[in-house]
């Protein structure tokens, strides 16, 4: 292949220096005169960009500067995020990524994916054949039926798998060259964007049933053969989309569902830390939540599995969590609840007072996976306050616009009583003289772990049990100090550790499980780090 010189180098964003190449180096490649003369360091460019994004007000345009800088500049976009994940996760993904979502069609600059229509469906090899780098281990796919909580966003949903695959890179370090985030396009029913002349996907209602099944395992079908070794992580799908499609592929290929069990295994972790912290036996902890569709199932699921692992049978585990939905507590009395809903119905009375719900089942915790912005009000604060000496609240919905409540809310109602993580970042919170800091109960402590331990494993199947080994190894790396600052998850500045830790650890498992995909190496550590990506100029 012929070397980029001139403009053409100065455009290929993984080779990209920018002003940091050296004299030798513009006299190569033909760049005398199209840089200004000062050859500058990586760190003076973070300099610039910093000073750059500080005159931007506005969240969305920060998030536009930062994707033309990784459309121009990799290795720089992804050395300063991984030097302040504070500051720039929430920018490049949540909540700013759902507002990027909605407003793609109007702010799309260059797209950095794959759109795979209903109408091609037929084509679908040759389509993935059009990306230009062919060794791809990981992509992340939507349909945009559901976007966060924002509903169905159509093709304009891309902007996930994108910002899901750049936190794989800053945050777990998967070589960004083996990432394709892609989009399904399988019409939208949001008529926004139905009559929006800049919306970019089919202008059409979205496929259900059978078209829309066949057209799934078409495209599970063609991605496999095309990358051999590809990883599947399904993103933002309609509930009952999302379970039946992870439930289709898991024991066929290597799949996951980030939604599902991504999400479980991070709520799952913060448990764990506050069962560890607080000295009370994980198989204590009683759980009810406000949602049941895949995310609480998702989670439910997961808690069942680890309160299995530590001694409880099945059915006695599925005493420990309740749900509660649009219609009310999940009850063995009713008669409108779907398959994967009804093991977790319990006898008991029936109410649709979700307050009046938790002084009937007393859980230790509830959680919010309803979408639905300030549920828990003022008397569902003081009932689990009533019931429990430290209540742990954890909205888990976003964007923040639609958490449950905010943490002001959770530590102001409770008196300071409240353990508190949620789905979307709060500030730091002052009460009676004391400074609580809100956890966040992150999957980006999770996916881009398991990310690095799948590229570096090549694990043929992802399972359950690599998704309760992140959530303990995540919740191993929360000290004591951190609690006492209200803290149930590891800083987010150590991402990077972080994720290194909790790749091990589920390396270890594919490894013992026979999942793995190459022979196991004497130094799993060293290996597994020898893999990593690092944002460094060639």
């Amino acid at each position: 292949m012929k070397e980029s010189k001139g403009y053409s180098l100065l455009r290929d964003p993984r080779k990209n220096k920018g002003t940091a190449f050296t004299v030798e180096e513009r006299k190569k490649y033909g760049l005398d005169g199209l840089l200004p003369t000062q050859v500058e360091t990586i760190e003076t460019q973070m300099l610039r960009v910093n000073e750059q994004l500080d005159l931007i007000e506005e969240p969305i345009n920060k998030y536009v500067y930062l994707t033309t800088l990784l459309d121009t500049n990799e290795t720089l976009f992804f050395d300063l995020i991984i030097n302040n994940p504070a500051k720039f996760l929430p920018l490049v993904y949540t909540p700013t990524v759902g507002e990027a979502c909605e407003k793609l069609g109007h702010i799309s600059r260059r797209v950095r994916g794959l759109f795979i229509s209903i109408e091609q469906k037929d084509h679908i090899k040759e389509i993935l054949q059009n990306w230009p780098e062919k060794d791809i281990r990981f992509t992340v796919v939507t349909d945009g039926g559901r976007i966060l909580g924002l509903g169905d966003l159509g093709v304009c949903g891309l902007g996930i798998p994108i910002g899901k695959l750049a936190l794989y890179t800053a945050c777990a370090g998967v070589p960004p060259e083996h990432t394709l985030p892609i989009v399904l396009d399988t019409g939208t029913n949001n008529e926004v964007f139905l009559n929006d002349p800049l919306y970019p996907g089919l202008r059409r209602k979205r496929i259900e049933g059978k078209e829309y099944d066949d057209f799934i395992e078409a495209f599970v079908l063609a991605i496999n053969e095309v990358y051999p070794k590809i990883c599947i992580q399904w993103e933002d799908f309609r509930g009952v989309d999302a379970i039946r499609i992870l439930n289709e592929f898991r024991n066929k290929v290597c799949t996951y569902n980030d939604d599902i069990q991504g999400t479980a295994a991070i709520a799952t972790a913060g448990f764990i830390s506050i069962s560890r912290l607080t000295e009370k036996p994980f198989v204590e902890q009683k759980f009810l939540f406000f949602g049941a569709g895949a995310a609480a199932f998702g989670i439910a699921d997961l808690l069942v599995q680890k309160f299995q692992k530590d001694g409880l049978s099945r059915e006695e585990a599925l005493e420990h969590i309740w749900m509660f939905d649009v219609n009310g507590l999940l009850v063995e009395s009713r008669n409108d609840l779907v398959d994967y809903q009804k093991p977790f119905a319990h006898s008991g009375d029936f109410t649709n007072n979700f307050a009046k719900a938790i002084l009937q089942v007393k859980p230790t915790a509830i959680i919010g996976v309803s979408t639905v912005g300030g549920a828990f009000d003022q008397q569902v604060i003081k009932n689990m306050s009533l019931v429990n000496k430290r209540p742990i609240i954890f909205p888990y919905s976003n964007p923040t616009s639609h958490s449950e409540c905010t943490a002001e809310e959770a530590y102001v109602w409770s008196k300071g009583k409240a353990i508190f993580a949620s789905g979307s970042p709060f500030a730091p919170v002052e009460y009676e003289g004391k400074l609580f800091t809100p956890g966040q109960g992150n999957n980006v402590f999770i996916f881009p772990a398991m990310g690095l331990a799948l590229f570096a494993t090549e694990a043929k199947r992802v399972t359950d049990d690599m998704f309760i080994i992140a959530a303990e190894a995540v919740a191993m790396q929360v000290t004591q100090n951190d609690f006492e600052k209200g803290l149930i998850y590891p800083h987010i500045n150590d991402i990077l550790k972080v994720s290194v830790n909790v790749a091990v650890k589920i390396a270890e498992e594919i490894f013992a499980s026979g999942l793995a995909g190459i022979e196991r190496p004497d130094d799993i550590r060293a290996f597994v780090k020898s893999k990593m990506y690092v944002p460094l100029y060639q």
